[in-house]
């Protein structure tokens, strides 16, 4: 029965949290709507899109590029051990240095001790310089 359910495919964003990317479907099926995945370098945005075996999928998790080969679809969502025979990953492994620490907050964002809320001005200003750092990193 399992080559049979293979054939067939498999949702997506079911198979994204029965292999533990995601911790729940709903996480993987809105992280597949912002449209950040590619299936065999297509880019998607459709989480009812069916897995298939030997399908290539890229993705960001954090602050790391996943890129994975689809081995297998699964029943259910097991342990950890279960879940990595799903896979295999193709992303080159990071060594784990100091650098990969992650960033201090910027300068705009600390504030000093008993200084109380941003008003609403500073908090505008804020706001501006946030979405300016933001959209120069995509």
């Amino acid at each position: 029965m399992a080559d049979a359910h293979d054939e067939a495919g498999l949702r997506l964003d079911k198979w994204l949290w029965y292999a533990r990317f995601f911790k729940t479907r709903a996480l993987a099926s809105k992280a597949i709507s912002n449209g950040r995945f590619r299936l065999d370098g297509d880019l998607m945005s459709k989480p009812h899109r069916q897995a298939k075996s030997g399908q290539v999928l890229t993705f960001s998790q954090g602050t790391r590029i996943r890129v994975v080969r689809i081995k297998a679809l699964g029943v259910r969502r097991g342990p950890a051990s279960e879940a990595a025979l799903l896979y295999d990953d193709l992303a080159p492994v990071m060594p784990a240095t100091e650098n990969n620490k992650p960033a201090a907050p910027p300068a705009f964002e600390e504030r000093q001790v008993g200084g109380g809320r941003p008003t609403k001005r500073q908090r505008r200003e804020t706001d501006r310089l946030k979405a300016g750092i933001f959209d120069s990193e995509d």
